[in-house]
């Protein structure tokens, strides 16, 4: 079986579904870690409509679309947020499909899209709770720092320089 990474629009409906299952896997798992239950309904559905992914369209952003033996399977976009600094977001990959290489090739390719994009530096948030995420990063050579942003669920940030 082999990983292709491809662009794709965010409403595509691979894109769309693969939103669907990162957003509800991280909402999903804050709930219930702080209160105990899963994400509403409602809820779910406010913020998977109110988060669309028009920010991951060219020229100043993408959204990477990776597929396992054909099957969409992860996800990652880019934005740009000035003439050097790229960001990372949506890094996702189906939890069937961890372990096989997928996030590293979609990472990889992420960085690749900044760099086209004329980034020199890629920078990410996460949330403490994402350890697996954090221990992503750092394998891939991101370097925890300081605050760059103020989001609300932004516990750890990590940069990392294009060369």
């Amino acid at each position: 079986m082999t990983w292709t990474v491809r662009p794709e629009l965010p409403d595509s409906p691979a894109a769309a579904a693969l939103w669907r299952a990162y957003y509800t896997e991280l909402s999903d798992r804050w709930y219930l870690l702080h209160e105990g239950r899963r994400t509403d309904p409602a809820e779910l559905e406010r913020e998977v409509a109110a988060q669309s992914g028009a920010d991951l369209v060219p020229p100043r952003g993408h959204l990477l679309v990776a597929r396992y033996a054909g099957e969409p399977a992860g996800s990652a976009g880019v934005r740009l947020l000035d003439a050097a600094t790229a960001e990372l977001t949506r890094v996702f990959v189906h939890e069937a499909m961890r372990g096989k290489g997928g996030a590293a090739l979609l990472v990889g390719a992420a960085e690749e899209a900044a760099r086209a994009s004329g980034a020199t530096r890629l920078i990410l948030d996460t949330r403490a709770d994402l350890v697996e995420a954090r221990a992503l990063y750092a394998r891939l050579g991101f370097t925890e720092t300081e605050p760059h942003n103020a989001g609300l669920y932004a516990e750890h940030w990590f940069a990392k320089h294009l060369v």
